[in-house]
């Protein structure tokens, strides 16, 4: 039997630089509108040099990510959801609703759970963990804890390890943060439902952490369902 095997191709500096930059601004670590370091502080942080910083950065600015405003620096772009996320443009072309949102994310989420629980490495625990420290720092500070939240889920669909999925995730919570934040505002505002969710996410966590995929699947399923029911019930 003949076996075909490709040569394994070392990752150029740039690709992994790319990548990581691209995974920060993906997780909510660096925010929109965050001003980036320079490419001397990058080239120093990552040991790699300015030429290959500047590769890397000149990627994500093409793909749109990322913006260079002369004499000020370099920025994650600001998204205008309602102009440039292509779900805002389905959601309006299907005159689809909150629901109707909420019932797609029913199965993305919970299918990535169960994929995390078999799938996560420390780092993505670590960076679930962190978003649920934050969001609670948030809500005792009288803040609503959204970017925080969406830090979370963005951490479940790294720990799926599936980079579509990942993509789908960000058009996802670029809308429903940015694009519709107001409709959200109502269901944040209220402590007892910020508690609730805080309680969900940490169900989900332990459930990644004890690499139960069908115990993970069925808490993120608990936990948009509460959401949608949230939804529905407010538009009687």
């Amino acid at each position: 039997m003949t076996i075909s095997i490709k040569p394994i191709k070392p990752k150029r500096i740039s690709d992994q630089v790319f990548d990581q930059i691209r995974e920060l601004i993906f997780r909510g670590t660096i925010k929109p509108g965050e001003r980036l370091m320079t490419e001397r502080e990058l080239a120093l942080a990552m040991n790699v040099s300015r030429t290959t910083i500047r590769d890397a950065i000149q990627r994500l600015v093409a793909m749109g990510m990322i913006v260079q405003k002369q004499g000020q620096g370099t920025f994650v772009k600001a998204v205008d959801a309602a102009l440039e996320n292509p779900l805002a443009k389905a959601m309006e072309a299907q005159n689809a609703s909150m629901e109707d949102l909420l019932e797609v994310r029913m199965g993305l989420e919970c299918n990535a759970a169960s994929l995390a629980a078999k799938r996560a490495d420390e780092t993505d625990i670590t960076a679930m963990t962190q978003s649920i420290d934050e969001m609670k720092t948030e809500i005792e500070s009288g803040r609503l804890g959204t970017e925080a939240d969406t830090a979370f889920h963005m951490a479940i669909a790294y720990a799926a390890k599936n980079p579509l999925h990942i993509l789908i995730m960000r058009n996802f919570y670029d809308y429903l943060f940015l694009g519709i934040g107001e409709n959200l505002a109502c269901l944040y505002e209220n402590p007892k439902n910020i508690h609730i969710i805080l309680r969900q996410h940490k169900t989900i966590l332990a459930s990644v952490k004890a690499r139960d995929p069908e115990k993970a699947y069925a808490a993120m399923n608990e936990h948009i369902r509460f959401v949608l029911d949230y939804f529905k019930d407010k538009d009687q």
